[in-house]
Order: structure tokens, then C-alpha cells, then sequence
């Protein structure tokens, strides 16, 4: 009997160590449960909150004020960097947002933080988790 272990990828905006924003991933191990509903460990959190974002919404570049989950729950989002580089989001989707503002640093518009924007036809909607 061959026994899988399942992994979800995490897709982490996080602040790079020059101060800019950055994506990457990881794998979460879906270890516990079983075979027929597989569950990763239990993550900590403080509260979450849902939000609305109109057709045409965009924001001005900043930083994340505290790490949290976002879930994609209707509409789409994009998430611009500095560098140019974006990233989609639908819904299913998720990342965890940790684009805070390095320790002693004074928000800078043209260094720090990422923009998103709603993307398409319909309204966004998410869903952010505190960690």
C-alpha cells in the first residue's frame, strides 16, 4: 500500500531584507485527518474580517499592518510590487499576506508595500484571517 502525503502550496507576500515586497511559496503538510478528508495542523488566530471592494478599486501602495490569510471568496484581485512584478488571485485562491513595514522604517511609497486592485466584472470579495 502506497500512503500519500498531500500538500497545499502557500503563496507568502512577505518584505524581502531591503525592505521591498516579495512572493514566494511553501508547502503545508495536509498530515492529519484522513485519507478522505486530509487536514493540515491547527494555525492560531485572532479574528478575521470580510471585506467589499467595488468594480474599478484600487489601492495606493502599503504594507500589510499585521500578518493574515486573504481568501479569495468572489471577484479577483491583483497584487502589484514595486518591481512590476503582479500576481491574480480568484476565488478559491488564497495567500498569506506578511508585507509588513521593516522594524525602525519610515514608509517610503517608492521602497515598501505592494498595491491590489479588483480585477473583472464583479465586486471582490475576501475574507482576512489574523494570525
Amino acid at each position: 500500500m502506497i500512503v500519500r502525503m498531500a500538500i497545499l502550496t502557500k503563496v507568502i507576500l512577505y518584505t524581502d531584507t531591503n525592505g521591498r515586497a516579495k512572493f514566494r511559496e511553501e508547502t503545508v503538510s495536509l498530515d492529519e485527518g484522513t485519507p478522505q478528508s486530509m487536514l493540515s495542523g491547527l494555525f492560531p488566530s485572532t479574528g478575521y474580517q470580510l471585506r467589499r471592494s467595488p468594480v474599478g478599486f484600487r489601492s495606493q501602495f502599503h504594507c500589510t499592518t499585521a500578518p493574515q490569510w486573504v481568501f479569495i471568496l468572489d471577484g479577483e484581485m491583483e497584487i502589484g510590487l514595486q518591481d512590476g512584478n503582479s500576481r491574480m488571485f480568484k476565488p478559491g485562491q488564497h495567500f498569506y499576506s506578511a508585507d509588513v513595514l521593516p522594524e525602525g522604517a519610515s514608509f517610503d511609497a517608492t521602497v515598501h508595500g505592494h498595491w491590489s486592485r479588483q480585477v473583472g466584472p464583479d465586486p471582490l470579495v475576501t475574507l482576512f484571517v489574523r494570525g
